[in-house]
């Protein structure tokens, strides 16, 4: 295995894609759990998900169970969604809540992570609530995205990033707004979701009659610094409709110029974040692993809050969404006959196309993070 990983670390056109057992092997994803998901930034969302204080949501970041709550002064925090009495996790889904409490026995923390309540334990010798908080993690926003961090001393975060807030500043990404979330489930090993939506490869195969027609050749890529890479290209119309709706685009982002008010962006913030930046709207894929074979994944669209004050909004955007929704009907299929090949014994490295650039960046650096 490592010598296949150490294949993909060569930075000329002849980098191979990951090795096959990437997709399906439980060692290597134990491997990649810890190294990728329990070390530096992983990406949970947009910031208005958590839109008032006291919204919450229970998640798992490399088989940790974290919370991501609003606090009292309106501060994004992550804690160890673990109970400090006997481990038990403490919230489940999202809402929002004015306390954290475990069902168990009652132990309470308010949104600060301390400890307010313990039932029954006066008597036991020494017990202080001051000292059975909940532990925090590092978690930090930027350009409206939010990074949580299981290191106890995570790189900076516009370490990580390098340069992602220039090449991505035409656009006005902080102030784009969550119009939709969608949560679902499929049957692949997550980083195949990942790949599908960051390559053109696909397109006329997968989706010759619903977005194919929408995409001309797209640009080299740019080189960067930073756990991401991105590609642009223009459209026909705009990207976020089907090839046959775009009557109902909405109108071009005022921020943007020339080529980009007809074209999309797409970005792989690594390891788990796919964004697509387009002239009218923002769309983009939280990716959660659930075991090698299955993903969990969260579907967010988001345009300027002036989009959305719009007359006729409401009916237009359904259009964005039965485009996403058009598209993913159509990748699911494959990605589960894709994840079936990958766990063949005869299946093994390829090479990527030219359409393929985003993907073959994080083959690199994936390899790069396994290996150490």
């Amino acid at each position: 295995m490592a010598d296949s990983l150490a294949l993909c670390v060569d930075t000329s056109d002849a980098v191979p894609t990951l090795p096959p057992a990437c997709y399906g092997d439980s060692d290597v994803y134990g491997a990649e759990q810890a190294a990728l998901f329990r070390s530096g930034w992983v990406g949970v969302g947009r910031s208005d998900r958590w839109s008032e204080v006291g919204d919450y949501s229970a998640m798992d970041l490399g088989g940790v169970p974290v919370v991501v709550v609003r606090d009292d002064d309106g501060r994004l925090r992550a804690y160890a969604n673990s109970c400090s009495h006997r481990s038990t996790q403490i919230m489940l889904g999202s809402g929002n809540c004015q306390r954290m409490r475990c069902r168990f026995h009652f132990w309470t923390y308010d949104l600060g992570g301390r400890l307010i309540g313990a039932p029954s334990m006066g008597r036991t010798a020494g017990f202080d609530k001051a000292e059975h908080g909940l532990p925090e993690f590092a978690l930090a926003e930027q350009a409206g995205f939010v990074f949580v961090s299981l290191e106890a001393e995570p790189p900076p975060i516009n370490t990580w990033l390098g340069d992602f807030a220039d090449i991505h500043a035409p656009w006005p990404v902080e102030a784009m707004v969550t119009a939709r979330r969608r949560e679902f489930s499929v049957d692949c090993n997550w980083k195949a979701f990942a790949e599908v939506f960051n390559e053109y490869y696909h397109l006329p195969y997968v989706h010759p009659t619903s977005i194919d027609g929408t995409y001309n050749e797209p640009d080299e890529p740019e080189s960067v610094t930073g756990a991401f890479a991105t590609h642009f290209g223009t459209t026909e119309g705009t990207g976020g409709l089907l090839d046959g709706t775009q009557e109902h685009m909405l109108p071009v982002i005022g921020e943007l110029s020339g080529r980009l008010r007809s074209g999309v962006r797409y970005s792989w913030l690594f390891p788990n974040t796919v964004v697509a930046l387009g002239s009218d709207a923002m769309w983009m894929y939280e990716i959660y692993p659930d075991g090698p074979d299955r993903c969990r994944c969260a579907q967010v669209v988001c345009f300027p809050q002036s989009t959305i004050d719009l007359d006729g909004f409401d009916v237009k955007s359904e259009a964005y969404y039965g485009r996403f929704d058009m598209a993913l009907s159509e990748d699911i299929p494959m990605l589960e006959q894709q994840h079936a090949g990958m766990r063949s014994p005869f299946a093994r490295q390829g090479r990527f196309s030219y359409l393929e650039p985003s993907v073959a960046s994080f083959a690199r650096w994936y390899a790069e993070r396994l290996l150490g």
